[in-house]
């Protein structure tokens, strides 16, 4: 008579060996929440999904450098608006001293208060920075990038609005002709300043609308990533549980061929 067990052993060992490996991928799996953590998983999806995490971590690094230009172009705003409020005063101390009633010490009081005018255009030029950079002292180009990969960038050009480039230098109130040809000369410069603030509006919308598409971009780039590498948790849970039932019957099929082998010696010994 011949016992059959050491085959029904080794298969049902084997089997369990097997099993043991897939579910041990499998809890891998459950835990980390991906279904390629490693390259052995799945080299195509491997590569693929590294190329997608890097434009994902690229286009978000792009939003926030789009951010910092958004917030270097609102300063910039401020800084114009700055510039007018003080030309509105210029201003009205030039329609103000373009009047023959004024008398000398007239004039030169209101030329104090215009020279402190002038020193407060030439100090928001010189001293207005973001991140240490000024802004508005001199026409300079600043490149920001705005995507992921080499090329996808966009230029801002920066503006001087120093009483230089407002051609407001030789400014004065002293005379009535002085005040008179003031007044012209500070409405070119509001044309300039307007211009200024035209050009900066410009680059807000512009940017504002690639940060959108950035956004969306990376949006539709990481649900792609997450189909590719990320676990369902809902299948893999059922593979583990049929994984687990599998074990479970092939330790129990052991347990019997064993118990059933030491039965049938137990008839010899007898």
């Amino acid at each position: 008579m011949r016992i059959n067990s050491q085959e029904q052993i080794a298969f049902a060992t084997n089997r369990s060996l097997r099993n043991a490996n897939h579910i041990e991928k499998s809890v891998q799996k459950l835990a980390s929440g991906l279904k390629i953590a490693k390259s052995s998983d799945n080299a195509a999806g491997f590569a693929i999904s590294e190329t997608m995490r890097t434009q994902v971590r690229g286009l978000a690094q792009a939003q926030r450098n789009m951010q910092d230009g958004l917030s270097l172009l609102e300063v910039t705003d401020e800084g114009l608006n700055n510039v007018n409020g003080l030309l509105q005063r210029a201003r009205e101390l030039a329609v103000m001293n373009a009047n023959g009633t004024l008398t000398d010490n007239d004039r030169v009081t209101s030329q104090q208060e215009l020279t402190r005018l002038l020193e407060g255009i030439n100090d928001t030029a010189e001293k207005l920075e973001f991140n240490t950079k000024n802004i508005l002292g001199g026409n300079s180009s600043l490149i920001l990038q705005i995507g992921a990969n080499p090329t996808q960038e966009m230029t801002i050009n920066l503006v001087d609005i120093s009483t230089t480039a407002l051609n407001l230098n030789d400014a004065s109130l002293l005379t009535r002709e002085f005040a008179e040809q003031l007044i012209t000369k500070i409405d070119d410069a509001f044309e300039i300043t307007a211009t200024h603030l035209t050009q900066t509006g410009s680059y807000m919308e512009a940017l504002e609308h690639r940060l959108r598409n950035a956004t969306l971009f990376e949006a539709n780039l990481t649900k792609s990533l997450s189909m590719i590498e990320d676990t369902d948790v809902a299948r893999e849970m059922m593979n583990f549980i049929s994984l687990d039932i599998r074990q479970k019957g092939d330790h129990l099929l052991v347990n019997q061929v064993n118990r059933t082998l030491h039965d049938s010696l137990g008839l010899f010994s007898k």
